[in-house]
């Protein structure tokens, strides 16, 4: 019998859903599910048909992190590339992503939420950065997530005491997004998720850009990258057609087609036969 495949992939209307598929693990993340994941992300990151991105957990979990039950006997170097590959890749992706979280988020399974976008998530959720409680420190990009997310001092409270935090509590924080009643965050999500894939492509990936780098450079240096993106904006049809359906009174359509056109390339004298 052939065993399930550990991540799931669906798509509809430009949104792609990736379910890790792991229930009887609480979705733990282990070697396998970590390549099909960066494999995944990888894929999506060139797709130009896959406008948004939902990331979620079969079963009752999100993920309850990464999965330390099998021993793993190769150097700690080896076994961390995987995730900072997954964390690195998430992170680039020139398309916006949420992440759906519907039970636990724990330890890398939280940070791995955190990495997206948006997050929605219902009140029986429940979020730790439980590395500390295990003898271990932050992985899959918590280090640099959370003092940006939440300040200095409370990413050290929630990853040195390794404290357990409801869903409102995180809402607080502005670790969630949004929360959501069980029996409505599938239709939330969905319609989330089909508003992001409807908005201008090179527009929302450059924004995305523009904002990480932001937090790493000077005004000057925002400013310089915004005009930059600016400029290629206007070069898209997405930008007139915005203004249009403004002035008509109707939703755009966005498609992020080029519209400036390369000049002709002239033959050379040997092309004319001179």
């Amino acid at each position: 019998m052939t065993a399930d495949p550990v991540l799931l992939t669906t798509d509809r209307d430009g949104v792609r859903n990736l379910t890790l598929n792991r229930p009887h693990r609480r979705n733990a993340i282990d070697a396998e599910l970590f390549a099909a994941l960066a494999e995944a992300l990888r894929v999506v990151a060139t797709d130009r048909s896959v406008r948004a991105l939902v990331l979620t957990g079969a079963g009752s979990a999100f993920c309850s992190g990464a999965d330390i039950s099998v021993p793993d006997n190769a150097h700690p170097i080896y076994r961390m590339r995987p995730l900072s590959d997954v964390a690195t890749l998430l992170h680039e992706l020139p398309l916006p992503t949420v992440a759906k979280v519907a039970g636990p988020a724990i330890g890398a399974g939280w940070n791995l939420a955190l990495g997206c976008d948006l997050v929605v998530a219902t009140p029986e959720s429940n979020f730790a950065q439980v590395f500390t409680a295990r003898g271990l420190t932050l992985d899959l990009g918590g280090s640099w997530l959370l003092p940006r997310l939440v300040g200095m001092q409370q990413a050290k409270r929630l990853t040195l005491l390794a404290e357990t935090i409801t869903a409102v509590e995180a809402h607080e924080l502005g670790l969630v997004t949004w929360v959501r009643a069980a029996d409505e965050i599938d239709t939330f999500t969905d319609e989330l998720a089909t508003r992001l894939a409807a908005g201008p492509p090179v527009a929302l990936a450059q924004t995305k850009a523009l904002l990480h780098e932001g937090a790493d450079s000077t005004l000057r240096q925002a400013l310089a990258a915004e005009t930059r993106a600016q400029g290629l904006n206007f070069a898209t049809a997405d930008a007139p057609e915005a203004f249009a359906a403004f002035a008509e009174r109707r939703e755009p359509q966005f498609t992020g087609r080029w519209t400036v056109h390369r000049p002709p390339i002239r033959p050379t004298s040997s092309e004319n036969g001179r």
